[in-house]
C-alpha cells in the first residue's frame, strides 16, 4: 500500500497533537474548554482542525489506491496533505506567521481537490 506511510505519519501527528493538549490541560489545571488560556485554545484548535480535515484526506488517499492511481500521484497528494497539516499547525501555534497557516490550508485544500478529481479520473481510466 503506497499511502500507508501517510496514514502512519498523520496518525502519529494526531497523537502528538492530543498529548500536547493533555499536557497543557494538566499544567494549566483546565479540564474542560480552554480556561481563557490562549496557548491551550491554539493547541485545541490545532488538534480540532487536524481532526476535521485529515480523515477525509486519508479516505481520498485510500480511494486513490483503490482505483490504482499512479504511485507518483498518490505521493503528491499524500505529501501535500502531510506538509499542509504541518504548516497549518506551525502557523496556528504562533511559531510561524499567518502565512504558514494560509499555506497549510491551501495545501490541504489542494490535496482534497486533487484527490477527489483523481479518484474519478483514475476510476474512469481503470474502468472501475
Amino acid at each position: 500500500m503506497h499511502t500507508a506511510p501517510y496514514f502512519t505519519a498523520l496518525g502519529l501527528i494526531a497523537i502528538v497533537n492530543a498529548v500536547r493538549v493533555i499536557r497543557l490541560r494538566k499544567r494549566l489545571g483546565v479540564s474542560l474548554g480552554d480556561g481563557g488560556h490562549d496557548e491551550l485554545n491554539r493547541a485545541i484548535r490545532v488538534f480540532g482542525n487536524f481532526a476535521e480535515y485529515v480523515p477525509l484526506g486519508l479516505v481520498l488517499l485510500a480511494a486513490l489506491e483503490f482505483v490504482q492511481a499512479p504511485v507518483w500521484y498518490m505521493h503528491v497528494c499524500g505529501a501535500l496533505l502531510l506538509m499542509g497539516r504541518l504548516f497549518h499547525a506551525v502557523g496556528l501555534l504562533g511559531k510561524g506567521s499567518m502565512n504558514a497557516r494560509v499555506v497549510g490550508m491551501v495545501m490541504t485544500f489542494a490535496t482534497l481537490a486533487l484527490s477527489a478529481v483523481g479518484v474519478t479520473l483514475f476510476s474512469m481510466i481503470q474502468g472501475r
